[in-house]
This record gives structure tokens, C-alpha cells and sequence, in this order.
């Protein structure tokens, strides 16, 4: 006998709202399968907002309102049974947070909570990549997001350490990660890694997501270094109108994959591995997965 509910996640980052609803299939004498019903993604920076001038502006304060209400309208017709709406670095830093909280609650009924970046790195690495990660190799998995990364390190299956950086798209694209915060995070990976002979990366994101697809490659084959390091240069070759114009990108997405691309090199480069995979997993699929099993 099979048993199919849907839960739904809504990740507020710094770049993008996001809602995922999942269908959670349960199945005598089976694991619990999570499979994407559907993928809704708003393209509102608020990031843009929190890292330039501390305030979400009215602006966009309405915007996320008529996106929670969308999102509402939306869970009422995949017959949702549960969900939560999380908010991460931009929300973070926001001085008017809490007031944006209020607003969105009184007009629309959605609660959200603001998760700080150790819960974020924590949810995030809760996703399943068990059939990537196995006890004959040690594993980076590396998220970036608009406003915050989040390194976690895994080895025979089990994560060594976890942490998260103000480093992030937004930020970058507004030049505000200065070189200290590079510096410490090339510390972290050098020093976490040291222990391991030999390491890959696990990417997630929308934007290594994105190079992903570009590459055509079968799922769960990984990316070269090499193959990275010259998409990166191709695309850092080109201008933001050639981005989205020969490269068909979307306009959000072009003036960023470019500095996350920086991000995840980085991460090959002082974790000295040589490939990255990419699952296709982030932050609301943890929500998802930490909802069913009672951990959020």
C-alpha cells in the first residue's frame, strides 16, 4: 500500500524566494521517497536591500506579500498538508526583519521564521546525498546562495564540521566581501581538509545547478575542475547583455553566476579536489525532509 502527501518548503534568501512542494511517498518494507511535485522561483533581491542600506524596502516588502500569496494560493491547490517558510541571510541582516515578519503574517497568514547560519548550513546538509556520499571518500558539500555560504565536511558518512560565511552572490555583486573574509575561509577549508587524502565537491544552487545543465552531462556525473575553470572564464569573457542574450540566462542570473562560479573554484582549489557533483539539492529540500522527520 502506497501513501502519497505533499509538504511544502518556502526558502527566503537573499537572491530569490523560493517554494518547493514535494510529494513524500511512504511504502511498507521501502525507504520514504521525496520527489519535486513543483518548483516556483521569485526573483526578489532582498539581499540587494539588506546589504546596501540595512532595510527591506516598501517595495519590495509588497512583493513578497503578493508572492507568499501566490505560494498560499498555490499549496491550497497541491492540497498541501504541512510547510514552512524560512528566511536566511538577507532577513538576517535586515534591521526591519521583524517588521517585514508582521506584515507578511497579517496579510497573508504565513509565519517566518528567520533561521541563523548554523541552522541553515545544518538543514541544508540534512538533504540525502547518501548515494554520493559513501564511507570510501570524503565529501565538501558547498551551497551558495545570495547573501551567505555554507560549507559542511563529510567523511565516512558523517559530517567533521560545518560553517557558514558572509560570502555570497549579492554581496559580491555590491562588493562587499572584503579579502579577510577569503582569506578565513580559505583558512577553513585548508585546515578542515588537511586530514583527507582526497576530496570532492558536492555543489548546490541555482547557479552551479545552472553550469550543470549547460554542461549536458548525465546526472551524477561530476564536473572537472578544468571543465569549471573554463566555463568560468568563457562566461567571465562575455558582457551581462551577451549573458542573457546568446546565453539565454535569465537577467537575475546573469549578473551573478559568474561570482558564485569564483566561489565554488575556490572551494576545488583549497580543498584540492578536482570535480564537483551536483545533486540538485538546497535549503528547501532540507525543510522538507526536517518537516516529515519532526526536526523543524
Amino acid at each position: 500500500m502506497i501513501s502519497i502527501q505533499k509538504y511544502a518548503a518556502i526558502d527566503i534568501g537573499s537572491n530569490a524566494m523560493r517554494l518547493l512542494v514535494a510529494n513524500v511517498v511512504e511504502e511498507s518494507g521501502k525507504p520514504t521517497q521525496f520527489n519535486k511535485s513543483s518548483l516556483v522561483r521569485l526573483p526578489i533581491r532582498l539581499g540587494q536591500d539588506a546589504f546596501t542600506t540595512g532595510i527591506i524596502t516598501a517595495e519590495n516588502i509588497d512583493r513578497m506579500i503578493d508572492g507568499m500569496n501566490a505560494y498560499k494560493l498555490l499549496m491550497k491547490v497541491h492540497k498541501v498538508k504541512d510547510f514552512r517558510a524560512l528566511a536566511t541571510s538577507a532577513m538576517r541582516e535586515a534591521k526591519n526583519g521583524q517588521e517585514v515578519i508582521d506584515k507578511v503574517m497579517a496579510k497573508t497568514g504565513i509565519n517566518i521564521e528567520i533561521i541563523d547560519g548554523k541552522k541553515e548550513a545544518a538543514i541544508i546538509a540534512s538533504t540525502d546525498i547518501s548515494h554520493l556520499v559513501n564511507t570510501d571518500n570524503s565529501y565538501l558539500f558547498v551551497d551558495v546562495g545570495g547573501g551567505s555560504t555554507e560549507f559542511s565536511l563529510f567523511s565516512a558518512g558523517k559530517i567533521v564540521a560545518s560553517k557558514s560565511f558572509k560570502i555570497g552572490t549579492v554581496r559580491l555583486l555590491n562588493k562587499m566581501v572584503p579579502n579577510a573574509i577569503w582569506q578565513e575561509i580559505q583558512d577553513w577549508i585548508e585546515g578542515h581538509s588537511a586530514p583527507f587524502a582526497q576530496i570532492s565537491l558536492i555543489g548546490s544552487g541555482g547557479n552551479i545547478n545552472k553550469l550543470f545543465k549547460m554542461s549536458e552531462k548525465p546526472i551524477d556525473t561530476p564536473l572537472s575542475y578544468a571543465y569549471l575553470n573554463k566555463i568560468y572564464n568563457q562566461l567571465n569573457g562575455l558582457t551581462y547583455n551577451d549573458l542573457v542574450g546568446e546565453m539565454g540566462l535569465n537577467p537575475d542570473r546573469a549578473d551573478v553566476i559568474v561570482l558564485a562560479t569564483k566561489i565554488y573554484l575556490n572551494a576545488m582549489k583549497w580543498s584540492g579536489s578536482k570535480q564537483i557533483f551536483v545533486p540538485k539539492i538546497g535549503l528547501s529540500d532540507g525543510i522538507v525532509k526536517a518537516m516529515y522527520y519532526n526536526k523543524l
